[in-house]
């Protein structure tokens, strides 16, 4: 029954790709893509909505609790539906979207389409601490790759419709389409030209205007701002950028910390579902503002409610006591990222846009009500609490620009733009300084698989040293005669020659340059033998070795050829002119529009 109106659209979409040109056909899906990712976006943050809703309903009698067992039970309902429709793989965060990008031509499989949103959905909605605009984005992703490989476009429209997937996912989650094409630019790193803008534009602003449309204002976090920016409190917003970028730092190390714990044992699937969900469940007990995303206790926060955060909870007594609040708000800063690093490492999915947003919100508010309560100064609570998000998610992603207009369009203004500006790239500095890396590429960037902000990298990185090399040198024996030698160079087109033995070992090589002037010397043909004319290469290479460490012994030994050397074994040579040649076939391939 379904089948049919599918076969019927991808019809459609056939025709239409028959009558219009390329950059119109790329423009049109766009809009397809935009609209497909907006309405999984929605489906995704309206179903968990409505369960955080039923599992906070304060009029539960006895099972007013319910919620310290929900997150348990959205744990195991992904493990078991990941190991039993998804054959036990799922890939969580955003550095396998740069792997993809990087090493498999923008690729993504068939699986992320769906595999995404239902296992996120019971994770989060069912009060898992962890956010849905990771799994929303590798949703966009899978779908902008597959659209684009079912209808034949090549790497750079599909690297390019993948982002749009991207831009449209965060447009759609936050009714933000700037920031989405920001974070599409930011987070993938990839080189985009002036004209390639649109399709991410109209791919945005479809997500965006789908959720506008549908969602409800309740649903999305959003804000009104009540009090205006005033520059004599930029010291302490300067303060505020600090501790974000400290903040980001430890919510990355200790994430990572404690979600790799569980994958000492990763055949121990259910007990580190048991292990971790009782342990987040301890943790909602005390702190119960740690169910789902967070994002209703964001709204809280801004304004000026922190009181409510305690409600059923352990320390909810302890509601009028403003100190109490107070630190109860400041610890919370540093145990949502073990709450997180809970939820994922024992099997859930979700990702920490939405906890870098909450941590955020109550690193910048409690800064200022702390301050003002020492009558220190009289700051905007409001203000600060809305700022602080836009630190964080800078300093954990590395995207100061998509924290900035994030924050900016979920406000509904530019009020605050000077203060996001300034928290922002402090925070973004100081946790660049300490982690290279963003927080989702961290492991990857290590081991050089992902891009990089540095250009050259990323273009090195796509090229292997294995498909450079050339095998067209004529081999010498050690033994050989200058004669023998001089016979062979009259024949070939090439100026190095490999000297090796019987078994295939390089024991030198020859140079014309090296043999000029004896070469026409003939009384010297029998007498000289090319064991005595040949030289030690300035280095040798392996066929395995990554394309930056190739590249470095060519620059330090200012040589133009370099032989290969697997297993002992001499393969070929790479020339630095090939390498040239490659890199400039790549740059040209990896710049979308």
């Amino acid at each position: 029954m379904i089948i049919a109106p599918l076969k019927g659209i991808d019809s459609i979409i056939e025709w239409t790709q028959s009558k219009l040109n390329k950059k119109q056909f790329i423009i049109f899906s766009s809009i397809l893509i935009g609209f497909s990712v907006g309405l999984a976006a929605i489906l995704l943050k309206t179903f968990v909505h409505y369960i955080f809703i039923v599992a906070t309903y304060k009029d539960l009698g006895n099972f007013k609790y319910l919620y310290l067992v929900l997150p348990i039970i959205g744990i195991f309902l992904t493990v078991l539906l990941v190991k039993k429709l998804l054959k036990g793989k799922l890939d969580k965060g955003l550095s396998h979207i740069h792997y993809a990008i990087a090493k498999k031509s923008s690729i993504v499989p068939k699986e992320q389409m769906f595999a995404q949103i239902l296992t996120s959905s019971l994770t989060v909605g069912f009060g898992g601490s962890a956010g849905l605009e990771a799994p929303i984005v590798i949703t966009g992703a899978a779908f902008g790759s597959n659209y684009s490989k079912t209808y034949h476009l090549n790497y750079r429209e599909r690297t390019l419709l993948l982002a749009c997937g991207i831009a449209a996912g965060i447009g759609a989650a936050f009714n933000a389409p700037i920031a989405g094409v920001l974070f599409a630019l930011e987070v993938l790193l990839i080189d985009i030209s002036i004209s390639a803008f649109t399709p991410l534009i109209i791919s945005a602003a479809t997500g965006a205007l789908i959720s506008k449309i549908i969602l409800q204002d309740d649903i999305l976090l959003s804000f009104k701002l009540q009090q205006p920016f005033n520059y004599i409190n930029v010291p302490f917003y300067i303060l505020l950028g600090l501790l974000a970028g400290l903040i980001s730092v430890y919510h990355s190390r200790a994430f990572n910390k404690v979600e790799n714990l569980f994958s000492k044992s990763p055949n121990k699937i259910y007990l580190n579902v048991i292990a971790g969900g009782i342990a987040l469940a301890v943790l909602l007990f005390i702190f119960p503002t740690l169910f789902g995303e967070g994002y209703q206790s964001i709204k809280t926060l801004s304004i000026l409610k922190p009181e409510n955060l305690l409600d059923n909870g352990f320390f909810q007594n302890y509601k009028n006591n403003e100190w109490f609040v107070l630190f109860f708000v400041g610890v919370l800063i540093f145990v949502k990222a073990i709450a997180t690093a809970l939820t994922l490492g024992s099997g859930g999915n979700g990702g920490n846009f939405a906890p870098s947003l909450f941590v955020g919100s109550y690193l910048g508010f409690f800064l200022s009500r702390c301050l003002n309560m020492l009558h220190i100064s009289s700051l905007p609570e409001s203000n600060f609490t809305i700022v602080g998000m836009a630190g964080i998610l800078s300093g954990l992603y590395h995207a100061p620009l998509t924290a900035i207009f994030l924050i900016a369009e979920i406000t509904g203004g530019y009020t605050l733009m000077i203060p996001l500006m300034i928290v922002s790239s402090i925070s973004y500095a100081i946790s660049k300084y300490f982690e290279p890396f963003s927080m989702d590429t961290k492991k990857l960037g290590q081991s050089g698989k992902i891009f990089t902000y540095d250009k050259d990298h990323n273009i090195l990185t796509t090229i292997r040293a294995s498909n450079l090399i050339e095998t067209n040198f004529q081999r010498i024996s050690p033994n050989d005669t200058l004669g023998n030698l001089v016979e062979i160079i009259s024949k070939s087109t090439r100026n190095i020659f490999p000297v090796t033995d019987s078994e295939n070992k390089l024991l030198g090589i020859i140079t014309l340059d090296n043999i000029r002037e004896i070469m026409f010397k003939t009384e010297m043909y029998s007498k000289v033998t090319t064991k005595e004319l040949m030289i030690v290469p300035p280095a040798t290479i392996s066929s395995t070795q990554t394309m930056e460490s190739v590249m470095r012994k060519f620059d330090e030994t200012g040589a133009w050829n370099l032989p290969v050397i697997d297993n002992g074994k001499y393969i070929g040579f790479i020339s630095k002119s090939s390498v040239f040649t490659s890199y400039r076939t790549k740059l040209k391939a990896t710049t979308i529009g």
